[in-house]
């Protein structure tokens, strides 16, 4: 199971983007711990070093909906502003949301075409007679380019296809940032209140109560294991 996920300061200032560089490391460590890969597909940098606006997630896991659960929603960070040392302001939110409807791009060199043809302009006798030059298009997107910069047709192939997979992830960045552009614009104000998590000092010590009730079940379920034991 893939999720792409979206971890973004909104429009918080830079107090909140240094929350969102801060969360991604304990996201990933917990992800780590879960079983989950996952791969960086954006990110903004923030308006100071090692501050972040927003990053863009790919996860892969059979336990990644699982997972989210206690992630995703609203994430409140309890603290003083390390930027602003007489700001009273103590509470900063940010937030973590699903970005449904686009799917990553899988680059496959088998749905390449290929086309020779002779190479264009000065270069030569070998240039000029030989089909050394290369056009790659990717199928599945019609992107295309076209590589003569080598006299070996080999060396031609290898470049198109580096060069096109480059371009056909560009153009998988740009549907991402316009998606990205269409979540900041459901978002203009991160959710306040009832925060999903809470986590507080600089070490972001974690601090949040469990919404799934999973721990209240579990507690009923000994309960009553125990109750039947006894009439037993």
């Amino acid at each position: 199971m893939e999720k792409l996920i979206q971890i973004t300061s909104g429009r918080g200032p830079l107090e909140c983007q240094w929350v969102v560089a801060k969360i991604l490391k304990v996201f990933l460590e917990e992800a780590k711990d879960n079983h989950i890969e996952y791969e960086i597909i954006h990110r903004e940098n923030g308006d100071e070093n090692l501050t972040l606006k927003s990053v863009s997630l790919l996860l892969k896991g059979e336990k990644v909906s699982q997972f989210l659960k206690s992630w995703l929603g609203s994430i409140c960070w309890v603290g003083k502003s390390t930027f602003r040392k007489l700001h009273k302001r103590s509470n900063w939110f940010i937030g973590i949301f699903e970005m449904e409807g686009l799917k990553k791009i899988h680059f496959n060199e088998k749905d390449i075409q290929f086309q020779t043809t002779r190479s264009q302009g000065s270069g030569g006798q070998n240039v000029n007679k030989v089909n050394t030059a290369v056009r790659a298009t990717h199928i599945p997107t019609g992107q295309s380019v076209f590589v003569q910069d080598s006299r070996s047709q080999l060396e031609n192939k290898k470049l198109s296809v580096i060069r096109l997979k480059e371009k056909v992830m560009g153009l998988h960045i740009q549907q991402l940032e316009k998606r990205m552009q269409e979540t900041w614009n459901n978002h203009l104000q991160v959710q306040r209140g009832n925060p999903i998590r809470t986590f507080s000092g600089t070490d972001f010590k974690k601090n949040y109560k469990d919404k799934s009730f999973k721990k209240q079940r579990n507690a009923l379920k000994n309960e009553l294991k125990n109750y039947n034991n006894d009439l037993n």
